[in-house]
């Protein structure tokens, strides 16, 4: 998201819709963290994929979000996946007061406890 959005006439800067969303999926338990950066083939990373954390404006207004996490050991992850849409949709419909189409949750790993 480069370009200001507009939300029920309020622009919104670019970023602020992740920020929502990741600080909503950091506070599920379970969540290790959200994984920031893909090494991609060869080393290529994707546009976007640098981020963990996607959101974006359909043309029906609705929202979608891509997270990309890795999780806690110890916790099925399902759950984990579901509290994070949980999380997020909520979070993302309090703050914004738009409905939220979907949100992709991606296990990109698995944090083991330190022994």
């Amino acid at each position: 998201m480069s370009e200001e959005i507009t939300l029920d006439g309020i622009g919104v800067a670019p970023g602020v819709l992740e920020t929502i969303a990741q600080i909503s999926a950091q506070s599920v338990d379970g969540v290790a963290h959200i994984v920031t950066s893909g090494s991609g083939l060869a080393g290529l990373v994707p546009k976007g994929a640098a981020r963990g954390v996607i959101v974006e404006i359909g043309e029906d207004g609705a929202l979608t979000a891509s997270i990309h996490i890795s999780a806690l050991y110890g916790r099925p992850l399902r759950e984990v996946a579901t509290d994070v849409q949980r999380a997020v949709t909520d979070a993302l419909l309090t703050h914004t007061g738009q409905a939220v189409a979907s949100v992709d949750v991606f296990v990109d790993g698995v944090v083991f406890p330190e022994q």
